[in-house]
């Protein structure tokens, strides 16, 4: 019981995180103690950071950059070093290890425009050619590119609902 309740406030809090525990409280039928209680539940063991989704295009940025690499070598002192380097980045945004399309790493940057994109892709390659046998970039213009569907985690209720039939 208590892992369901704990579900429902992480939904709840993933729509808006900005609502008070006595609003919380309301909505899923349980006293205002109880939420601030699994609320601190979660913040120790489910929420990563309470954050905002902003708009990209509002914050001056038009081109999103997902880069699949293909190492030469995986090593651990290289994946340090990638995180290093990325920790560095401003403009990164996300960066792991994984599979799949011939890649073994992937990496998302958010740019100004296109010319900030080169200036970074050249210290990329300066950078990380070296260890590479292969990367590849795929670019999404906000201003140009037809977004089908947006990037928010409000998706995630929709499929945990469906999974469990609530």
């Amino acid at each position: 019981m208590k892992q369901e309740k704990l579900i429902k406030l992480l939904f709840e809090l993933t729509k808006n995180s900005k609502r008070s525990d006595r609003d919380l409280a309301k909505i899923l039928a349980i006293s205002q103690p109880t939420v601030t209680r699994l609320r601190k539940t979660l913040e120790k063991e489910a929420i990563k950071q309470y954050t905002i989704i902003p708009n990209l295009s509002l914050l001056g940025f038009d081109i999103v950059a997902f880069t699949f690499c293909r190492s030469k070598e995986l090593v651990h002192p290289l994946w340090e070093q990638g995180r290093k380097w990325t920790e560095q980045q401003p403009n990164v945004v996300f960066a792991s290890t994984g599979q799949g399309i011939d890649a073994d790493a992937l990496m998302v940057s958010v740019h100004k425009d296109y010319a900030n994109f080169v200036k970074f892709y050249h210290v990329f390659r300066r950078d990380w050619g070296k260890y590479l046998e292969d990367f590849k970039v795929f670019l999404i213009s906000l201003s140009g590119s037809v977004i089908m569907k947006s990037f928010t985690f409000n998706y995630l209720i929709d499929v945990h609902q469906k999974r469990t039939g609530e």
